[in-house]
């Protein structure tokens, strides 16, 4: 391998990079505007005007859109953006992303365009494989294939044959846009312990980066069980035993054996309530991003 090809190489499950690139330029300002139109008879002329000589404070804003929230009424936060650079994910974790085709867009790493060096491509190793001890016949399989890989390109073969060999585990790197309603709705499928660790940990570090900047939006970006979503779990009642923060968040069947109980007059239930009820918390939330905490 000549020196040039060394500086193209990644190595192997370099991690998974987020990053917030870009934004509706102030989130609240535009999710406030979107729903005082539909509740005033003001125009949104004369409501942006309120807002520029702070007849309307931010924190008055604020308020407005969590009571809109709690009714359900979620169709303005179509109206605000988020667009994210992310590296370092699988191909494994690409073919479940682009599942989600409802307000957002991707750009992804081509394997047709794009060519590894030498035959080097970046990998994800799972933790699960190195506490099982297969770490080493893993990373000698990928010597394998990358060897294969680029002997095909030096023969001649197009890359976009070649890269039939590379295997799920292959990283790539996304450019999306996704806004706000798609994004809670990612959250509260990917953010569940029962779904894949990487799926998880990326939405955490999404998460993650809109906290740092709109914490004020950032809250509802939780799992469906979470207080600012459904405040419930709905997966299987075994699923919801073996969670990690399920006994924060009640189950579903709970609830209604509780609100069938109090019609038929036979409260109390003694221990059959177990969920604490508690507010999902950071250490929730490091739970959820870690590859063990799966369900």
């Amino acid at each position: 391998m000549t020196n040039a090809d060394t500086s193209e190489h990644r190595p192997p499950n370099r991690g998974i990079e987020v990053r917030l690139l870009d934004h509706t330029s102030d989130p609240v300002r535009s999710l406030y505007l979107a729903y005082r139109v539909a509740y005033s008879a003001l125009t949104p002329h004369q409501i942006v005007a309120r807002i520029e000589d702070e007849r309307i404070p931010r924190e008055q804003m604020i308020d407005f859109i969590e009571k809109r929230l709690q009714t359900g009424h979620a169709s303005p936060l179509e109206q605000v953006w988020f667009e994210f650079g992310i590296s370092g994910v699988s191909r494994a974790f690409s073919h479940q992303f682009v599942r989600h085709h409802m307000g957002i867009s991707f750009e992804q790493q081509s394997q047709r365009y794009v060519t590894f060096k030498g035959g080097e491509f970046p990998y994800t190793v799972p933790e699960s494989i190195k506490r099982a001890g297969f770490e080493a016949d893993y990373q000698a399989e990928f010597d394998r294939l990358a060897e294969l890989y680029d002997r095909l390109l030096q023969s001649g073969v197009p890359a976009e044959d070649a890269r039939f060999v590379l295997p799920n585990a292959t990283n790539t790197n996304f450019k999306i846009t996704v806004n706000f309603l798609e994004f809670l709705h990612i959250a509260d499928l990917r953010l569940c312990t029962r779904a894949q660790w990487e799926f998880r940990k990326v939405v955490a570090l999404m998460r993650a980066e809109i906290m740092r900047t709109f914490p004020e939006l950032a809250i509802y970006v939780q799992p469906k069980c979470g207080e600012h979503r459904m405040g419930y779990c709905d997966e299987a009642y075994e699923d919801w035993q073996a969670c990690p923060i399920g006994k924060k968040r009640p189950h579903k069947r709970d609830l209604f054996q509780i609100y069938n109980a109090y019609r038929a007059g036979q409260l109390p239930l003694g221990d059959l309530a177990k969920a604490t009820d508690e507010a999902l918390d950071d250490a929730d939330f490091k739970t959820i991003e870690s590859e063990e905490s799966s369900t």
